[in-house]
């Protein structure tokens, strides 16, 4: 069986000529080719194209492996192993031009299931900014920007109304509307709040000491597989509420200080406590 890092070598060479091409495919001209969940859930050729491409090169060199993805690829492998694939993370990011989306691909072994799965090894990458984020079971968090390699660890703010952190919103509006809410009870207590649009960035900032924290209700497994794991080797704690693995209930990922004063913030609306 292949080590961590031999997986995330992989990883690594495969999320980068994925990002090679759908920046060549950005600079073309994107083409929305469909909506999923609402008319504002895109989807586009080059999500599709992507996502292509990463399970073809995956089925050159891990055959016997799982692949699970974002735009519906989805079958079990024999060795145990599961790929877990969001070739583009911040569509609409992409769509507009907007610098914030990347390539996220993990491996894990077991089934696409947070709650069950353990994380191998697992790259973010994001090819207009030339950052690849990526990490392996207990070998750290890495990112390779300009040919400069640097080791990642999470900041040690321990005060919560000194700490910033990002979030996401739903494609539902009667989601956006709760998580509307639930802000009312979290930014007066936070130094503020960041929306970026793109969870495994999202992830990787908080690994790279640019936010303290995250949070998002309604993530899905390709959301965040890669970018967890960064966070968690760079010394994150990633979970759910009341004890639970991160999942589309919700995922938090801050330092072990802040964790439960967040988590404390989430649950006090009595709002987010489901998916």
């Amino acid at each position: 069986m292949a080590t961590p890092a031999e997986l995330l070598d992989i990883a690594r060479t495969i999320a980068t000529e994925a990002g090679e091409l759908i920046a060549r495919r950005r600079r073309e001209g994107v083409v929305v080719a469909d909506t999923k969940s609402s008319s504002i859930d895109v989807v586009t050729f080059a999500d599709r194209e992507c996502e292509e491409f990463v399970k073809n090169r995956l089925a050159e060199l891990r055959p016997d492996d799982g692949f699970y993805g974002e735009e519906g690829n989805e079958f079990p492998g024999t060795s145990g192993l599961t790929w877990v694939v969001d070739p583009i993370d911040g569509t609409v990011n992409y769509l507009y031009g907007i610098p914030q989306f990347a390539v996220s691909i993990a491996v894990v072994q077991g089934e696409a299931n947070p709650a069950t799965w353990t994380q191998l090894a697992g790259v973010v990458f994001n090819p207009l900014v030339d950052e690849l984020y990526f990490a392996s079971q207990g070998d750290g968090a890495w990112l390779l920007h300009a040919g400069k390699l640097t080791e990642l660890a999470v900041n040690k703010e321990s005060v919560i109304e000194l700490s910033l952190f990002a979030t996401g919103f739903g494609y539902s509006s009667q989601v956006r509307a709760e998580q509307a809410h639930l802000l009312t009870n979290v930014l007066p207590v936070v130094r503020d709040i960041r929306r970026a649009g793109a969870a495994s960035l999202d992830l990787c900032a908080v690994a790279a000491g640019r936010l303290d924290g995250y949070f998002e209700r309604g993530t899905k497994p390709w959301d965040h597989a890669a970018g967890s794991l960064v966070a968690r080797e760079a010394g994150a704690l990633v979970g759910g509420l009341d004890g639970q693995a991160e999942g589309e209930a919700m995922i938090i990922a801050t330092n072990p200080h802040l964790y439960p004063q967040i988590e404390k913030l989430l649950t006090v609306s009595g709002v987010i406590t489901s998916s």
